[in-house]
């Protein structure tokens, strides 16, 4: 009835009044009418977010209570939580949560939960410094509720690279997507820096933060790029994946066809209109030794991803794109997800992960591994201490263990990842027991497993054998 009557505008223009009365009514009526989906969607039309600024930077707890309870209910698409964001209502209010008062405390972590739905709102709110608040509030017995350890949680969940660094846990309902990194372990209260201030920093003696980024923001590389994409891929895909490596970063956007890779230097040669027969055919071979030179030279230079957008000084930052570990989710996918078994996908996958990351390692062997230097050259190389996923090819365990969960994320194999002490990084899978398979009215807990990426890949370890521990810990 108050939309049809034309009241929304006149109860958002009384969040703006002076009586605080006035305004904990009209929020509680607009938190009732948002309830509904059609309402709600007309209330966001109204500009409500900025509506909603003053009321919660109101000395008032009933105010505050009330405004946050608003907003809880307002914010549950992507949309207005980017509405808010951009409108400035996130700092009032993750400064609310300091609140001395329960019932606004409360109410204010059930609207940061429901903000936290998104990754980039959850980066924004963590950046505010709310997931520390939480993490103090919930130390406290006196002050601690279910809604403040739901919002921590969000929070850490839509934020999987602090959720890793501070936990050293990925469960497999945390899907890692592109974009993500491990910078490593963090102490409590340590911040983590964005992804990008870590990739402009000069390249230190710190631990390499691994990146994960299949995805290529570049609408149109320039031909240089075109080239050297193209080059990375013939270098890691076999012959029978052409399809993909001819077109992979000349159209950006799905594969081409093979005979496009073949008509290049045919297209060339028409452009050519005021050159004889002879000249072309010079002309040719000469191109054909030099193309022949620059592909040598590839094959022994690793293609870099580009850290800053210095084309140009308007165009938005982006994760460096990882050519490699785009070729490794095209193969898998072709490969091993077609597989109908769970296990032997598993162990499959296992044994290609070790293959891109140097092979088995025996354990005698394990000192003599030079990754370190192969990790020191890539920093060099790169001028970063971020290094894609994709560019190592002599990976211990924390580089196996994260790139198969990357993968098998990309494929829905569900796993988990779990960082140790001293460089040790597992997977553990869950798996039901073959032996009551066929069996009706059998049923038994699935078991858990760890994935040998080192010493006999493809290898499954039940968690509680010695085998398992000897892997995990030193």
């Amino acid at each position: 009835a108050t939309a049809e009557a034309d009241g929304i505008d006149p109860l958002i223009n009384t969040l703006y009044s002076k009586r605080d009365g006035a305004i904990a009514n009209a929020a509680t009526v607009l938190t009732n009418m948002a309830m509904q989906e059609p309402l709600r969607v007309n209330i966001q039309s109204h500009d409500i977010m900025h509506a909603l600024i003053n009321p919660l930077r109101s000395a008032n707890t009933v105010v505050q209570s009330k405004a946050a309870l608003t907003v809880a209910a307002i914010v549950c698409d992507a949309e207005a939580r980017t509405e808010l964001r951009n409108s400035g209502g996130l700092e009032p209010l993750v400064e609310l949560l300091h609140s001395r008062n329960v019932e606004v405390r409360r109410h204010v972590s059930w609207a940061v939960m429901v903000c936290a739905g998104d990754e980039l709102t959850a980066v924004e709110l963590c950046r505010l410094g709310a997931l520390d608040i939480l993490e103090e509030i919930n130390l406290s017995v006196s002050r601690k509720n279910k809604f403040s350890e739901a919002a921590y949680n969000k929070l850490l969940n839509n934020y999987l690279s602090l959720k890793y660094s501070r936990t050293d846990y990925l469960s497999s309902s945390n899907i890692i997507s592109d974009g993500f990194y491990d910078y490593g372990r963090i102490n409590p209260g340590t911040k983590l820096l964005p992804l990008k201030d870590l990739c402009l920093q000069e390249p230190s003696d710190l631990r390499a933060v691994l990146l994960v980024n299949s995805k290529s923001f570049d609408v149109s590389p320039p031909p240089s790029m075109e080239d050297k994409s193209d080059a990375g891929c013939r270098r890691s895909i076999s012959s029978s994946s052409s399809l993909k490596r001819a077109s992979k970063e000349k159209a950006n956007a799905g594969f081409g066809s093979p005979t496009e890779e073949k008509s290049e230097p045919t297209s060339g040669r028409n452009t050519a209109l005021s050159k004889s027969a002879t000249k072309e055919k010079g002309s040719r071979k000469g191109r054909g030794k030099k193309e022949e030179e620059k592909v040598k030279e590839e094959e022994e230079i690793t293609v870099l991803p580009k850290y800053t957008g210095e084309e140009s000084p308007d165009k938005a930052w982006s994760p460096p794109y990882d050519p490699d570990f785009c070729v490794y989710v095209y193969e898998v996918t072709k490969t091993i997800l077609p597989i109908i078994n769970i296990k032997e996908q598993i162990e499959v996958l296992a044994k290609y992960v070790a293959e891109k990351m140097g092979g088995e390692i025996s354990k005698d062997k394990l000192c003599d591994f030079s990754w370190e230097l192969h990790i020191s050259e890539l920093k060099f190389q790169l001028k970063s201490n971020v290094i894609p996923i994709g560019l190592i090819k002599k990976g211990i365990f924390y580089h196996r263990a994260l790139l198969f969960k990357a993968l098998a994320d990309k494929i829905g194999i569900s796993c988990s990842l779990v960082r140790g002490e001293y460089g040790r990084a597992w997977n553990e899978v869950k798996l039901m027991n073959e032996s009551h398979e066929g069996v009706l009215g059998a049923f038994s807990a699935p078991e858990a497993y760890i994935v040998d990426l080192m010493f006999h890949p493809g290898g499954l370890m039940k968690l509680s054998s010695r085998e398992a521990d000897l892997y995990r810990f030193l």
